[in-house]
């Protein structure tokens, strides 16, 4: 079984900055991607950004040219750099990576969630 844990989460002024940071382990093959998704308060869960084991990136709209994700394959390790931060980024942030079978299924790992909460 492969357990995701992300760090980083806290309470920022508006203009701020923050790290996340999400580790996978335990019974892994091979991962393939990882991201970020966030929920604010009331609404649904959607993607922040992702990243490929080849270094493919996708940004939703909202956050380019602010967030930055990278990741060390040799670690499992995703980040999420996160800058000139806005009230409206104020969301549990989660964690998930794609582990990848030799016999190519895909499963994906969720991470239990950081609060991110940017103050105005």
């Amino acid at each position: 079984q492969v357990q995701v844990v992300e760090s980083g989460g806290g309470l920022v002024p508006t203009g701020g900055s923050l790290r996340l940071s999400c580790a996978a382990s335990g019974g892994i093959f091979s991962i393939n991607a990882m991201g970020w998704y966030r929920q604010a308060p009331g609404k649904s869960r959607v993607l922040v950004a992702r990243i490929t084991s080849g270094g493919t990136t996708n940004y939703a709209d909202s956050i380019k040219g602010r967030f930055a994700i990278s990741r060390d394959n040799a670690k499992n390790t995703v980040y999420l750099q996160m800058n000139s931060l806005k009230p409206e980024d104020t969301a549990v942030y989660y964690c998930y990576a794609m582990d990848v079978t030799p016999s190519l299924n895909e499963y994906t790992y969720w991470g239990q969630g950081t609060q991110v909460t940017v103050s105005s």
